[in-house]
């Protein structure tokens, strides 16, 4: 049966409804997707920048926590050493700077006889008096852990009666202070190895500065403290832990009459030899 022709146009009408219907819905249907992923990589990206920045805040927390555990350390160790150094110039105990400086100090020996000498740099370096050494045909070094050193002559001064010597290996080092800052009165320690006993220390205080030595140098630290053969070349030693001398002799005629070469001294003889041998300063 053919159809109406008002039935046509219901039906045309009708199908494109449907059409234009389905049109829309297409559209908005993609619309709604491509919000939604925009939305999503919107997400994403406010979720990397959170990720990024927390990181961020993370490693910085942990720089500051690292800085700080390097701060609590120094500052303990200075005050370990501050400690020690008012412990010392307020009463007789030396032990927190004995503790420390006798780890420096090691007995030089030859075939002949045996002295002190004291480690000036980490990797091995050591002064000691060349008149130690004097006449001897091999010198020999003994550490703090009693081990013994095959040992190299770096150079000595006759003048100055200084020798550098050298070892294989690391050490903790002694400090040379400014001899220009040397008093009159303050207390000082002396460590060697007096008649053989290895070791020893001597506690005295600071008798006179710029004395006249055998060199006719006004470069010596008068002392009380105790200083006998085998002494020579050890440090003589304050309160804040460093070198401010090298003991160097006695006067046999009197009591309490030692005398050391004040480290500015020390400082220019080791440079003088270093620079003659190595070519360079060494402290």
């Amino acid at each position: 049966m053919r159809l109406k022709k008002h039935h046509k146009w219901v039906i045309g009408g009708f199908s494109t409804i449907v059409i234009i219907y389905m049109i829309i819905t297409a559209v908005l249907l993609n619309g709604i997707i491509v919000k939604q992923q925009i939305n999503h990589n919107e997400l994403s990206d406010r979720i990397d920048n959170l990720q990024a920045d927390t990181q961020n805040k993370l490693n910085e927390l942990t720089k500051d926590l690292i800085e700080t555990k390097n701060s609590f350390i120094s500052l303990d160790k200075s005050l370990t050493s501050e400690l020690n150094e008012l412990k010392a110039s307020t009463s007789s105990d030396f032990s927190g700077i004995i503790e420390n400086s006798i780890k420096s100090v090691v007995t030089v020996r030859t075939d002949i006889g045996q002295g002190t000498g004291f480690i000036i740099r980490e990797d091995g370096y050591i002064v000691t008096n060349a008149h130690v050494l004097s006449g001897g045909r091999s010198v020999y070094v003994l550490d703090y852990g009693q081990n013994e050193h095959l040992t190299e002559l770096v150079g000595y001064d006759i003048d100055w009666d200084i020798a550098l010597l050298k070892i294989q290996g690391n050490y903790p080092k002694l400090e040379l202070e400014d001899s220009d800052e040397i008093h009159v009165g303050e207390k000082v320690i002396a460590i060697g190895n007096p008649l053989g006993l290895q070791f020893s220390v001597s506690e005295g205080i600071v008798s006179a500065v710029d004395r006249i030595g055998m060199n006719e140098i006004a470069g010596y630290i008068q002392t009380d403290a105790a200083l006998n053969p085998g002494n020579s070349g050890g440090p003589l030693i304050n309160t804040k832990g460093k070198v401010i001398g090298i003991n160097n002799f006695k006067v046999g005629s009197g009591e309490s009459l030692g005398f050391a070469l004040e480290s500015n001294y020390i400082k220019k003889a080791i440079n003088e030899i270093s620079q003659q041998k190595l070519e360079a300063d060494l402290i």
